[in-house]
């Protein structure tokens, strides 16, 4: 049985706390429930971006996913 999207919610922000990469792929989050599909999943954690709990990061040419106390910025200190 898939995950409620609170369930979903919660499992992605684990995820994105524990992973050892600060930045991650949407596909990083699909095995955070192999139930929900993919577009699900998006949607999920864009609501999480527009709740402020994550935000987008992008390296030029792709956009990520990302905890904002895990980013550095452009000086080199944590946090936005």
């Amino acid at each position: 049985m898939a995950l409620s999207k609170d369930e979903l919610k919660a499992a992605i922000l684990e995820k994105a706390e524990k992973s050892p990469k600060p930045q991650l792929y949407i596909k990083d989050f699909y095995a955070c429930d192999p139930e929900t599909k993919p577009r699900d999943i998006k949607n999920v954690a864009n609501d999480l971006v527009k709740e402020g709990k994550m935000m987008f990061w992008s390296s030029g040419s792709t956009t990520m996913y990302a905890l904002k106390h895990r980013i550095k910025n452009e000086e080199g200190s944590e946090g936005i």
